[in-house]
């Protein structure tokens, strides 16, 4: 009998934190869950009152087999105070899933210095602030072995397509995307390993009817991506088997031609 191949996507006795976990149908739900089911133990937290500024409006999450937590990570105190409760709850962190952002729909004409402030604050230097405590909360291991520290974030195709509709949402979107080489060379010294996502349109519930079939045409496939795809990506990149990819922005966007907007549009 040929000796068996070990599960190197496994994640069994890993502690992993999902931030953005609010919404039933949002990627964050589906990544928490999806962690849990490759082995993690799994915290979960959201901000509902976000979603209580946006066209979705609050949505009641339902059972979840981890715990969900409630965190502001516009409050510059969170973030850390955040990391430092997972660990004195299960005594480690190996898996940081930034998976909140907030949301924001302001041209150039009408953002305000507010609203670029709010989206910097939790957008971006929430994030920050969450690989600063974790670098230092996260229990090194021998050099000699694989390293099992992850971290991931979210971008949003900005370096793409313009998005001038989201002026303060594309600028910190944006900071994401720059600074992913940067936070996983600060990050590699702890063992740990970092990347960011672009998902490209994902059916959260935010779009419908016309311009929902419109955009799914712009994919290969003729569907829109799910919470689903990009869950399974995330696992497989806070696995040992995607620990050779590092402080990479990923456009995990299943082939959309975003560029095809104007002839579907036009249609």
């Amino acid at each position: 009998m040929a000796p068996s191949v070990p599960d190197r996507r496994r994640l069994d006795g890993r502690v992993a934190l999902v931030t953005g976990v609010s919404r039933p149908i949002g990627i964050a739900a589906t990544v928490a869950q999806r962690l849990h089911d490759l082995g993690a133990t799994v915290v979960a937290t959201g901000w509902s009152p976000h979603d209580a500024e946006m066209p979705w409006g609050e949505q009641t999450l339902g059972a979840t087999a981890f715990e969900v937590g409630r965190h502001d990570l516009e409050d510059p105190a969170v973030p850390g105070a955040l990391v430092d409760e997972v660990v004195e709850l299960h005594g480690r962190l190996d898996i940081v899933a930034a998976v909140h952002a907030r949301s924001s729909h302001h041209s150039l004409d009408h953002v305000t210095a507010d609203e670029l402030d709010r989206c910097w604050s939790a957008n971006v230097r929430s994030v920050v602030l969450l690989a600063q405590r974790f670098a230092q909360r996260h229990v090194s291991i021998q050099s000699s072995e694989p390293p099992v520290g992850r971290m991931l974030w979210f971008t949003s195709g900005q370096h793409l397509q313009p998005m001038d509709g989201e002026i303060a949402y594309a600028v910190s979107k944006g900071a994401l995307q720059q600074m992913t080489a940067s936070i996983n060379q600060a990050l590699s010294a702890s063992r740990i390993i970092a990347n960011c996502i672009n998902p490209g349109p994902v059916d959260t519930g935010y779009a419908d009817g016309d311009v929902h079939a419109k955009v799914a045409a712009m994919f290969p496939d003729g569907r829109w991506g799910t919470p689903a795809d990009i869950a399974g990506v995330v696992g497989f990149l806070m696995s040992d088997e995607g620990a050779w990819i590092r402080g990479q922005v990923l456009d995990v966007e299943g082939g959309f031609d975003r560029f095809a907007w104007h002839n579907v549009h036009d249609q």
